[in-house]
């Protein structure tokens, strides 16, 4: 799993039970929104993410429409598991190979 994917997953689980749209999504991840949109859509694909286009009238906005994104049931616990697999390899090396994270050698 990427970097961007994990800091993605990361402001997606900050708050589950609400709903983010892209840019909300990008500073809380700290990435370019033409970096998220493709891993959310990957993110949707395969069922880990439910998507819904706001009913707004963008004129009345004075904005384009946006689109928020949750994590589904399914997608919360895969989330959670995958960054937890994430954590235990940074974890390893570091206990491997602990000048890698600044420690002594």
């Amino acid at each position: 799993m990427t970097l961007p994917t994990q800091l993605v997953l990361r402001a997606l689980l900050h708050e589950p039970a609400e709903e983010m749209y892209g840019l909300e999504i990008s500073a809380a991840a700290g990435l370019a929104s033409g970096t998220i949109h493709p891993i959310l859509a990957r993110l949707e694909t395969v069922g880990w993410l439910t998507s819904r286009w706001e009913d707004a009238d963008p004129k009345e906005q004075g904005r384009p429409r946006r689109r928020y994104y949750r994590l589904s049931p399914e997608g919360l616990q895969a989330a959670r598991s995958a960054l937890a697999v994430a954590q235990a390899k940074v974890d390893l090396v570091i206990r491997v190979r602990p000048h890698l994270a600044g420690g002594a050698s």
